[in-house]
């Protein structure tokens, strides 16, 4: 059963959140669907004292608590005073909180409490636990050290309150009571990061948890959200530094706070985001040069409608198929994550042996073969092989290629483009009329310019495409989204020219120059290479209005089939 949106009976149990980034989430949940709100934290927040009336800021507070101290006859020492100033900015903090939260139509109680701390935390929530139905386990910590300088009390201050705390709120408030649990995880969990070991892998047992909580509690919605950098959270000047350096930029808060609220608000199966979820930039580690004998590396992955909302809308025969650009896009961000510093230049030798389809003959498990060609400072080569086992246990071949990337791609070279509209005519009744079978995240053909008996134009504008909707395919240096609105050419001409159309076999070379963003438009000429009545090959070069070349790719095959035609008709999931 799909979890209905939170609302003002939702009771939200909130560790980490009267103070920083936790408790601006609280807040925009709050203003979203002003519902109550237990806030757990470690600072204390009693009255302020008399002392700190009319300090504004933390040298103020520091000041006025010197002389209180002082006017008792005490002698300050500087560890004593931090902590004064602190507890009075800590409880002013938390106390902002809950009035910005009445503020915004809410209500919110705030108990001072470890949830490292079992019995405690029971005790505390003893009164109200039977009233919560969500969770959003905010809290954490850091202790960045290399891990040989790293010891066990560092390891337990990041690990504790992670990993022990949600076990602790989950013993007190079991799955089966919520209607919402959101884990506060990290791309250091995602991608790992040099000094967060630790933090990397805490944050990996929330993603793990999260998936294990879902497929357990269905009708409880799980969102384990590895945030990148926030601004205002636990990033310390000198992360901010290397951050920097790395041209990473830090999540706004009201973006941030934002993406959570949307989540939680999705009220449609399609537009709910996966139960793990990048939000920001990747905290990719410095490039680094390759060194070593030539490897091979084996990389597993489970597929699912669910995992990629945009495969409703690349519907064949009543089936979601995996888009052939996929499978370049697969072997091309593995590539990249393996040596960060290289970008992906170009496929070579492509085969598309056996297409994967969501249906009855989904594997359990997907394997990506990545065996090293050629390795060296300014170019990577794979041959990335895709493949999974039959039931007879023999393994099934689906995709294959050839992938190099490079630190910095050639320019590109200078080609003369007839960019001459004889035509002008709408993209849309392709769609609408089945020329073409897909949906609107793949409806990027916004005109078509010209056509003749060798050659093609479209004019291509793809909006946006959200994070979550790229699923297991996110957008790297290689787009595979853009990539299939300008290969849909091929489509366009075998459709006008023998009535049917076709499916991709092999590309010979795809090399990319340019970047292109969603929104950005640009041109796709198809040029005839060879044409029978069950095949087509062809080049296609994208490029703008003046001829600049962004990519191109250079014998590109498609098998036609007039049987096409009903199977493109049937381009909604079969229930």
């Amino acid at each position: 059963m799909e979890p209905s949106q939170p609302n003002s009976q939702t009771v939200f149990l909130i560790s980490g959140g009267a103070r920083g980034i936790t408790a601006h989430c609280a807040v925009r949940l709050a203003e979203r669907f002003q519902s109550r709100f237990i806030l757990l934290g470690r600072s204390a927040c009693a009255p302020e004292p008399a002392w700190a009336s009319g300090a504004g800021d933390e040298a103020a507070l520091k000041q006025q608590a010197v002389q209180a101290m002082l006017a008792q006859g005490q002698k300050p020492k500087p560890i004593q005073v931090q902590k004064a100033a602190e507890a009075v900015l800590a409880a002013r903090e938390i106390q902002g909180t809950l009035d910005a939260i009445a503020k915004a139509g809410g209500s919110a109680q705030y108990f001072s409490v470890d949830v490292t701390d079992a019995k405690a935390l029971r005790a505390t929530l003893d009164s109200v636990r039977a009233e919560i139905t969500g969770i959003v386990h905010g809290a954490g910590a850091l202790a960045d050290k290399l891990i040989e300088n790293k010891t066990e009390a560092d390891f337990e201050k990041v690990y504790q309150p992670k990993i022990d705390g949600l076990v602790n709120l989950l013993a007190c408030v079991p799955p089966s009571q919520l209607k919402y649990l959101v884990l506060f995880s990290s791309v250091a969990g995602f991608y790992g990061n040099a000094g967060q070991a630790d933090y990397a892998l805490a944050n990996e047992i929330l993603n793990k948890t999260a998936h294990l909580v879902q497929r357990q509690h269905p009708e409880c919605r799980v969102l384990a959200v590895d945030w990148g950098p926030w601004e205002g959270g636990m990033v310390t000047p000198e992360l901010k530094r290397l951050l920097a350096e790395r041209h990473v930029p830090l999540i706004k808060l009201d973006e941030g706070a934002g993406w959570l609220a949307d989540a939680l608000e999705a009220p449609m199966y399609l537009a709910r985001p996966a139960v793990q979820s990048v939000v920001g930039e990747p905290l990719l580690p410095p490039r680094r040069e390759p060194t070593g004998e030539l490897r091979l590396h084996r990389i597993h992955r489970r597929l699912t409608l669910e995992a990629n909302p945009f495969l409703h809308d690349h519907v064949i025969g009543g089936h979601a198929v995996l888009p052939t650009v996929c499978a370049i896009s697969w072997i091309s961000n593995a590539g990249e994550q393996l040596y960060p510093g290289y970008e992906f230049f170009r496929v070579d030798h492509y085969q598309a042996l056996k297409g994967i389809v969501f249906d009855e003959t989904l594997a359990d498990e997907y394997v990506l073969d990545l065996k090293e060609i050629v390795k060296n400072s300014d170019e990577l080569v794979f041959q990335g092989t895709i493949w999974s086992t039959n039931p007879a246990g023999k393994p099934r071949y689906h995709y294959r290629a050839n992938v190099t990337f490079r630190r910095e791609r050639p320019p590109a070279p200078e080609m003369p483009l007839d960019r001459s509209a004889t035509l002008d005519l709408p993209g849309a009744p392709l769609y609408d009329d089945n020329v073409l079978f897909h949906g609107p995240s793949f409806r990027g053909i916004d005109r078509v310019l010209n056509m003749s008996e060798n050659s093609l134009t479209t004019r291509c504008v793809l909006p946006e495409m959200s994070r979550e909707m790229q699923g297991q395919f996110p957008v790297q240096s290689f787009n595979p989204f853009l990539a299939d609105v300008q290969l849909q050419s091929f489509l366009v001409w075998a459709k006008h020219t023998y009535g049917y159309g076709g499916l991709p076999l092999r590309i010979k070379r795809g090399e990319k120059y340019l970047p292109v963003a969603f929104g950005e438009p640009t041109f796709a000429t198809l040029t005839i290479r060879s044409r029978a009545a069950h095949s087509l090959v062809a080049d296609v070069t994208v490029h703008n209005e003046q001829g600049q070349l962004y990519s191109q790719t250079i014998g590109a095959e498609i098998t036609l089939s007039p049987r096409l035609n009903d199977l493109f008709r049937q381009n909604r999931i079969l229930p």
